[in-house]
């Protein structure tokens, strides 16, 4: 389960401005992601080519927590 976090939408360097409006054109509640994130499957389901950097970025994050839990 990939969760996408407004730390993911920093480190893809997108605009929070802008990022809120989008949310709402695709129906989506930007509190509720600001308070616990967003699956992946779900921002793929809005067919927007714009979610698969915020997504590996968040790929990056959790493959790098992984590792440190690893202790790599």
């Amino acid at each position: 389960m990939t969760r996408v976090t407004i730390q993911d939408l920093r480190a893809a360097r997108y605009c929070l401005a802008g990022v809120r409006p989008w949310f709402r054109r695709h129906g989506l509640d930007w509190q509720a992601f600001l308070d616990s994130g967003i699956e992946a499957d779900t921002l793929r389901a809005t067919g927007d080519a714009l979610v698969e950097p915020v997504i590996l970025q968040t790929e990056l994050r959790e493959t790098a927590a992984r590792e440190a839990d690893d202790g790599r």
